[in-house]
Order: C-alpha cells, then structure tokens, then sequence
C-alpha cells in the first residue's frame, strides 16, 4: 500500500472519530439541556425552528445565571414570606384581584431577594427556566391573568386560577413546602359554580349534572351555587 493511500485511510479514520465523538457530545448534550428544562426545551424548539439555535439559547441561559449571585433564602425570609403569602389568601375572599396582585409582587420580591433581577420579563422567563423549569408555565398563565385583571377583563374563576399558578412558583422559590391556599376560602367565592365534597381548589369546576350523579345513592341534594 503506497503511503499516500495509507495518509488517506488514516484522514478517513480520522474524519469518522470526529463525526462520531461529535454525535455523542451533541447527543449528551440534547439530553442534559432536555432533562434540566424539560416542556421549556420542547417549547423553544418549536418556537426556534431550530434544535441547534434553541440549544444554544439555553446554554446561554445556564451561563448567564451561572453568573449570577443566586441564593437561597434565609430561614427568617422564608417564614416571613410564607406569613405573607398566608394574609394575601386570606383577602382572596372580599378582595379576589388584589390579592392576585399582592400574589404576583410577592413573588417578584422573593425572586429579587433570592438574586434574580425582575425588570424585564422576558428576562425573568429566560432565568426562571434555568432552575424552575417545572413552575415555568405556571408564572406564564398567571402573568397573563394578572394582566387581564389589570385591564378588568378577568373572571373570579381566572383570578382563582392565578393564585393557584402563583402558588406553585411561589412555593418553588421558597426552596420549602409552603401553604396551601385553604379550599374553604377559594371554593367560596366560585360562583355559581358548585363544589362536590373531596373537591380539590385546582380541579376544574363541576356542573349541577356531575353533583348530581356525586351525590347519588348518598341522599344529596345538589348544591346551590354561593352568592359572592
């Protein structure tokens, strides 16, 4: 074998190592950045039309945050916070789109004193979702009542869904298992939908139908809607 042809099988060796190295590195890394941001991975490569260019959007995100001085709360922060969200669910009740209101501030002050800078919420999301992917969605669809409540386009039942979106991110910034928003003080101002006994505050609504057939066999009678 002539040494030019022995140079080209070692560049054709080398040539199929690199493309294979590279799709296990590619691989691993779709992978990695698929199981730390999970829906958010899926969402911004349809949103990209690019797995390459979302990919690198993300990896931009970890980097940037990585630069940030993010850090947990002090237990003293985390009682506090957690007494206020408590007294904020209480005003749920005469006061349901001020307390979405105070939700979302609240949220925005933990945020702030957990290190992540709140002027812009694009920024926010981009941030959010490097370490709270999971509650992501959850401060999306409460950003978007808030807004409609600010415009005085929203329903008692979205500001219900608000607080419970608010929650969930609330909880997750915490760093700690918080308060629940208490059943009895969300349930009562749903209007005129019903409640079935055992019903969960983030169940969806029940109709008169479905009380109905809950109640069968049991001797209950359907539940007339709360008048707020």
């Amino acid at each position: 074998m002539s040494s030019g042809l022995v140079a080209l099988v070692i560049v054709i060796a080398l040539i199929v190592v690199v493309a294979l190295g590279s799709g296990i590195l590619y691989d691993s890394r779709r992978r990695r950045l698929r199981r730390r941001f999970g829906p958010e991975y899926d969402r911004l490569v349809g949103e990209r039309d690019s797995r390459l260019k979302a990919q690198a959007e993300l990896a931009a995100r970890e980097k940037r945050v990585k630069g940030l001085d993010i850090r947990p709360l002090t237990p003293a922060a985390r009682t506090r916070y957690t007494q206020e969200w408590s007294s904020i669910q209480e005003r749920f009740v005469d006061e349901p789109a001020q307390a979405v209101a105070d939700a979302q501030r609240l949220v925005m002050a933990v945020m702030s004193d957990r290190g992540y800078p709140t002027e812009r919420n694009d920024q926010v999301l981009a941030d959010l979702s490097v370490e709270h992917a999971n509650t992501l969605d959850h401060y999306r669809a409460a950003a978007s009542i808030s807004q409609q409540a600010a415009e005085g386009a929203a329903s008692t039942e979205s500001l219900r869904q608000a607080m419970i979106h608010y929650r969930a991110l609330f909880q997750d910034l915490l760093g700690a298992p918080g308060e629940q928003i208490p059943e009895q003080h969300i349930a009562s101002r749903l209007a005129p939908q019903q409640q079935v006994p055992g019903q969960r505050v983030d169940e969806p609504p029940v109709t008169g139908q479905q009380a109905r057939e809950h109640g069968a066999g049991a001797g209950a009678a359907e539940v007339p809607p709360r008048q707020s």
